[in-house]
């Protein structure tokens, strides 16, 4: 092939700022980067982009285990292999603490599933896998609707922990809730008995989780020995429950918050696309999401004038109404020049219960349905 008729991969990163578990099944990563793998090469297929798109991974320990540090690190090397935009840090306190580094040092856009407004700013944008201002007011939907007055919260001692509680005690309050009792919990998985006795002895008809999700790893447990089963509701830390059987037994009971609808028409064709391609079609959030965050990514790969980390970033604002395959049916992808959060529609964000079976869940319930 001639010089004229070739040119090098479009580099993108994904910066993964948490460690999976060496038992973490191959299936569950193949969730994650296949999406990408489907989107860029249809697109190249469909002449749509005249060159390939090359993901360029990093898997780092941020917090709550790790360090910011090493977020930072990781962030800086995808920058220096020439990727015009990452895909992450994910986590909270993880995208938050990159702000400053990312407006003034690296200046390539960064895409997000933070829940965190407080990460959002010129060059991070998201496509929050949950919210710290949204998921308070689902809680306090649900619990409205299933007649639950009063309430225990259990407070993961963090950034995540503190938003989430000082917003959902704004949605008690409108909704005449009481917040019986808070309790503390660390971020890592450790004793919670004292904590779940704290709710227990004030009476709360039903439970909050407030965090990032492994503090929760002994609360059932904790329940078990009070012989007390209330209600209880996490938030998108219950989408940890697909990381391993672990996470998958300490959600049983719980409603939690998620993204996968199997209503949602753009979803269902893109698993079924999913499928013929792997022999699987896999029914949770992360496939969804990622097919939604590489279309947004491909959009502004296919407008940025010129190519490059600004003008990626300037096309990812003219991204506009595209259909969504997370959440509800209707869900759009919109940015704008002040708009950082990717999903249009309260019912990006939808309530579901695991099933025993340890593979499937359960849709409950939409955010923003009366």
């Amino acid at each position: 092939m001639s010089y004229e008729s070739t040119a090098e991969p479009i580099k993108i990163g994904y910066l993964m700022d948490f460690l999976l578990s060496d038992d973490f099944p191959q299936h569950y990563r193949d969730d994650l980067t296949i999406p990408f793998d489907m989107i860029f090469e249809d697109a190249l297929a469909r002449g749509i982009i005249d060159r390939p798109v090359e993901v360029v991974y990093r898997e780092v320990e941020g917090l709550p285990k790790g360090s910011v540090k090493k977020v930072i690190d990781a962030y800086e090397e995808l920058v220096d292999e020439g990727c015009l935009v990452i895909f992450g840090p994910h986590i909270g306190d993880n995208a938050v603490a990159i702000k400053d580094a990312l407006n003034e040092r690296f200046r390539v856009p960064a895409i997000s599933v933070t829940g965190s407004d407080e990460a959002l700013g010129e060059w991070l944008f998201a496509f929050p896998m949950g919210s710290h201002f949204d998921e308070p007011i689902f809680w306090a939907d649900l619990l409205e609707k299933d007649g639950h007055t009063d309430v225990g919260v259990l407070i993961e001692q963090s950034l995540v922990g503190e938003a989430y509680v000082a917003n959902f005690r704004k949605a008690c309050r409108q909704r005449g809730i009481r917040i019986v009792a808070e309790a503390s919990i660390a971020q890592t998985a450790q004793d919670v008995g004292k904590a779940v006795r704290t709710l227990y002895d004030a009476k709360a008809q039903a439970i909050v989780h407030a965090g990032f999700g492994f503090g929760i790893v002994f609360v059932n447990p904790a329940l078990a020995e009070l012989d007390w089963d209330p209600p209880r509701f996490a938030g998108t830390a219950f989408e940890n429950a697909w990381i391993n059987p672990v996470m998958w037994n300490a959600f049983m009971g719980w409603t939690g918050i998620d993204q996968y609808d199997e209503g949602n028409p753009v979803g269902q064709r893109f698993l079924d696309e999913f499928n013929e391609r792997t022999g699987r079609r896999p029914e949770w959030c992360v496939p969804v999401v990622n097919r939604d965050v590489a279309v947004a990514m491909l959009h502004a790969i296919v407008d940025a004038h010129p190519l490059s980390p600004r003008g990626v970033k300037e096309a990812l604002e003219r991204v506009k109404s595209v259909p969504a395959a997370s959440g509800a049916p209707g869900t759009r992808i919109s940015f704008g020049n002040w708009t950082r959060r990717g999903w249009m529609g309260s019912g990006y964000l939808v309530a579901r219960r695991l099933e025993a079976d340890g593979v499937t869940s359960r849709l409950v319930d939409r955010f923003g349905e009366a």
